[in-house]
């Protein structure tokens, strides 16, 4: 298995990509490779070091970067030779298992559509997030911001997506899903997750246990909470400002410290015809370590093909 590695994207680039990628090596089973893509000179001068010499490594050079404020959708085409387009030329053509990067979250997304495409069925892609529960284990929240206006009908898609990677990728049988609303009743909530929760109920693709409220998004009332990506990004955003009170205040607590995004590493582009992973723009090397290990689960689980078998 091959596992590509954007070196030139995020906060820290490339230092802590590279250590994350050194670091990943020694939790990886011994016949994964690493393929790091960014400006060769800087990662040999990494690798050399820290007197790393691995043949489970090979870089392949891609001398330009695609930057922060970049334009999602003019970036790839005008920056052919950077190390998100040249990551995504390799997907496509199958010289990688799965690319993973912490740099620009819009032009991964676009990417992933325009070079790997959807998956045939799938209206909209989607990423989603770790709710840590209370009592232990991971639920999974989704869409936490690719898709910030959607329609009942891509709701529905989420839940089923959702509900794949939980069962596939968390080990997670038979998962049930919920649907945040502002109220547990049926007929509670606005347009679009009344809808929604009609096309929801007595489905045959997932476990639906009806609507659930914020209050029981950590509880571990359902695994997987189906948004839109407007609502899930303040989701998201409320539960890193949280952590990041926790830990200014000196609050220390086992539970509180689940949220900290290193622990993660990443998440998974769903409904696409490969594995994208995307990480925190401010990843350290403990995150990118991280990003590489969900990157080989979610590829060793299969989860693109038996989306794809479920999309039928």
């Amino acid at each position: 298995m091959k596992l590509g590695l954007d070196i030139s994207g995020g906060d820290f680039a490339p230092r802590a990509n590279v250590l994350g990628a050194i670091l990943a090596l020694d939790q990886l089973p011994d016949d994964v490779e690493l393929v790091l893509i960014g400006r060769q000179d800087d990662i040999a001068s990494i690798l050399e070091e820290k007197g790393v010499v691995s043949n489970r490594i090979t870089v392949v050079n891609a001398p330009d970067v695609i930057t922060m404020e970049d334009h999602p959708t003019r970036a790839i085409p005008q920056k052919p030779n950077s190390s998100i387009s040249v990551g995504f030329e390799l997907l496509a053509q199958k010289k990688i298992d799965s690319f993973a990067s912490t740099g620009n979250t819009g032009a991964m997304l676009v990417g992933s559509i325009y070079k790997i495409n959807s998956i045939p069925g799938v209206i909209r892609p989607c990423i989603t997030s770790v709710l840590p529960k209370v009592g232990g284990g991971n639920s999974i929240i989704l869409d936490v911001g690719s898709n910030a206006d959607c329609k009942p009908d891509v709701l529905y898609q989420f839940a089923s997506l959702g509900s794949l990677y939980a069962q596939n990728v968390i080990n997670i049988k038979n998962p049930k899903v919920g649907l945040l609303n502002i109220g547990e009743e049926e007929g509670k909530g606005n347009l679009l997750t009344q809808s929604a929760y009609k096309l929801m109920k007595g489905s045959d693709d997932f476990n639906f246990i009806g609507n659930i409220e914020g209050g029981d998004l950590f509880n571990g009332k359902a695994d997987v909470v189906v948004c839109d990506g407007f609502t899930g990004n303040i989701v998201l955003k409320q539960a890193e400002g949280m952590y990041n009170i926790a830990k200014q205040i000196g609050i220390e607590y086992t539970y509180f410290d689940r949220f900290n995004y290193e622990n993660y590493g990443g998440t998974p582009i769903l409904g696409v015809n490969s594995d994208v992973i995307i990480g925190h723009g401010v990843s350290n090397d403990i995150a990118v370590k991280n990003m590489m290990c969900l990157a080989y689960d979610v590829a060793k689980s299969e989860l693109t093909k038996k989306i794809k078998e479920a999309f039928k």
